[in-house]
């Protein structure tokens, strides 16, 4: 990875545009382009992700949470001083919710969301159709993923195809994946705890695909053929790590890096095409969606612009 001008939280915007609004109002002005230390705690709502059309009333974001510059205390950071939430503190936690493709344990890959906790699919519950059969004292132990109209989803490794929403039997809305109901484990207090991975047989941590967490799955990007991306996010680090800084940039059309040449991993609904030097010349990659490795594509710490459209 190069470390190369690691920036401090700032964001860079290029003559006569407006800053993008991910945890705003959702909307992003063309040609822009923002940065941010992902060591550092997001600060304000607006990074560089633009949202993909709403379903069920739920925005879609590249990149995680923390890159988009979600605000403290929220969405899947939202904890009660108990560890619990009450009613208030639920309506705060289901303003957005991460599903990123990370490694917890022994489960490479593994969705886990903005606290870095594990999610799980439960065998008793069905993917087609969804339908979630956890209720009562059983949601108690598996808190399942639930959102709100107006929700934000940040994916990061997770396709966002896969990606869905089934009504629960007390009127709530539980994200999916595959088709099939996730849930957090109450047992899992930090990132990397598995504790519920195979509890009775029937609970598995859930892949970016819905399956059953612990078959290691090969780093790939789709061939492209999708819709066409109007925004990425830009990770120092592989597997959308925030352990480094992070970029985001918007088209339509050819967009320079503000830091080029340090990009190992990408997330962006849709392809677009990654140069190697300014002005979309020199070597170039089309990319679909989320990339976890650009090493894996001979693209590592090259992208000097972004074309998009």
């Amino acid at each position: 990875m190069n470390r190369k001008n690691v920036l401090s939280v700032a964001v860079l915007i290029t003559a006569g545009a407006v800053a993008l609004s991910a945890c705003g109002s959702g909307s992003a002005a063309p040609s822009s382009t923002s940065t941010v230390d992902s060591t550092a705690s997001a600060s304000a709502d607006g990074y560089g992700s633009d949202p993909a059309p709403t379903q069920d009333g739920v925005s879609f974001f590249a990149g995680t949470a923390k890159a988009n510059n979600a605000t403290e205390g929220t969405g899947d950071w939202a904890k009660g001083s108990d560890g619990t939430l009450n009613s208030a503190q639920a309506d705060t936690a289901r303003k957005w919710v991460q599903l990123k493709a990370g490694k917890a344990g022994a489960l490479d890959p593994v969705v886990v969301n903005g606290a870095g906790l594990t999610l799980y699919r439960f065998d008793k519950d069905t993917a087609k159709p969804s339908k979630s059969t956890c209720n009562g004292d059983c949601a108690k132990t598996w808190p399942p993923v639930t959102v709100a109209k107006g929700s934000k989803v940040f994916v990061a490794g997770v396709p966002k195809s896969a990606v869905g929403f089934v009504k629960r039997d007390d009127g709530s809305t539980q994200v999916t994946i595959g088709g099939w109901p996730v849930y957090r484990f109450a047992k899992d207090t930090k990132p990397g705890d598995t504790a519920g991975q195979g509890v009775g047989g029937t609970w598995f941590g859930v892949t970016p695909d819905g399956k059953k967490a612990g078959t290691p799955a090969p780093t790939t990007t789709p061939a492209p053929g999708g819709p066409k991306a109007t925004s990425v996010v830009l990770f120092d680090e592989p597997r959308f790590s925030e352990d480094g800084a992070a970029e985001g940039t918007a088209g339509p059309g050819c967009k320079n890096l503000a830091r080029p040449r340090t990009a190992s991993s990408l997330s962006a609904l849709g392809s677009l095409k990654l140069w190697s030097e300014k002005d979309c010349k020199g070597k170039s990659l089309v990319v679909e969606g989320d990339v976890p490795d650009l090493a894996a594509l001979g693209f590592d710490n090259q992208a000097t612009s972004v074309f998009f459209g």
